[in-house]
């Protein structure tokens, strides 16, 4: 169904109106992504000064997800002082390269550039992700890392299609047919493997879509080198669905040492399921001390409620 101009401008609105709950923002926002328009991503671009790092992870996400070059340089004449920063400065690159932005935001603003793509380097894209390799913050330092070779991969096979969750991956599923799900699993939870390949594994046994492969890849959430996969992993399961690895997402959320953006990840995880099992492990951490993980277990509440994302966004 077409969206209108009408229906962009208003849910630009509400997803710019903080006093609207979390759950409706995130409502208009979806709707902004499935418009894909400059106008779209002109208005999700005009919310990233929101104070809730939650909401502008989820903006760079969707930029990402929408492959609209508008958003990695935006010239935007905001007409006041505190969107002054962004005005006439590349937009997704601002992001990544302001090292006072929470981590969360600054990787998936870096791995939103590698999801847009830059095949004939009209930005500097691959320039600026090799110089955000080696950032201090590991988390955005492995996200470039891999956003590079991403960028890397597409000048040589062409752009990634969308995945059968009709997402745009971070790295392409590893197309050897032959690979049994345990020699996916050995790639995936060897650590002497690159994060590439081992993303590659993740995407691979996502795609077969079993119990076994599913079980497999929430081992994953164990592996304690990077913070960075463990988040990737429990995205993957919230794609997938399944109600098997409820106890695994429910121990990684429980965990109060776990990085934010793991957490946080488990619980969207969890609200994509949606069981009832689920949902009251989701209210047992609505008021925990972590601002991210609290906003995330109100949306992901929403999503288990089983609220369309069109219904009533406006």
């Amino acid at each position: 169904m077409a969206i209108s101009n009408e229906q962009i401008v208003d849910a630009g609105k509400v997803l710019l109106n903080q006093s609207n709950s979390l759950a409706a923002r995130f409502r208009a926002l979806f709707l902004l992504r499935n418009a894909k328009d400059d106008l779209s991503v002109k208005l999700i671009c005009e919310c990233f000064s929101d104070p809730s790092v939650l909401l502008k992870h989820e903006l760079a996400y969707c930029l990402g997800q929408m492959q609209n070059q508008t958003a990695i340089r935006l010239d935007l004449d905001y007409g006041f002082l505190d969107f002054c920063w962004i005005q006439s400065q590349a937009f997704l690159i601002k992001v990544l390269e302001d090292e006072s932005h929470e981590p969360m935001f600054r990787h998936e603003a870096g791995e939103a550039l590698a999801a847009i793509g830059d095949p004939v380097n009209k930005f500097g894209v691959a320039e600026i992700l090799k110089k955000y390799s080696n950032d201090p913050v590991v988390e955005v330092a492995e996200t470039c890392q891999l956003a590079l070779e991403m960028i890397l991969w597409r000048k040589s096979n062409g752009n990634i299609p969308r995945s059968q969750y009709d997402s745009i991956d971070p790295a392409p599923p590893l197309d050897d047919e032959n690979k049994t799900v345990d020699e996916l699993v050995s790639i995936l939870l060897n650590q002497q493997n690159t994060l590439w390949e081992r993303y590659r594994a993740l995407f691979a046994l996502r795609n077969l879509n079993t119990d076994a492969a599913t079980k497999a890849i929430a081992k994953g959430l164990f592996s304690e080198d990077s913070a960075l996969f463990r988040h990737e992993v429990a995205y993957v399961l919230g794609q997938i669905q399944s109600p098997v690895v409820i106890s695994e997402l429910k121990e990684r959320l429980s965990s109060l040492n776990e990085s934010g953006m793991v957490r946080h990840e488990c619980a969207e995880a969890l609200g994509s399921i949606g069981t009832e099992e689920c949902r009251q492990i989701l209210v047992e951490f609505l008021k925990d001390k972590e601002r991210v993980v609290r906003e995330s277990c109100e949306v992901a509440l929403n999503i288990a409620a089983g609220e369309d994302v069109f219904e009533n966004i406006l």
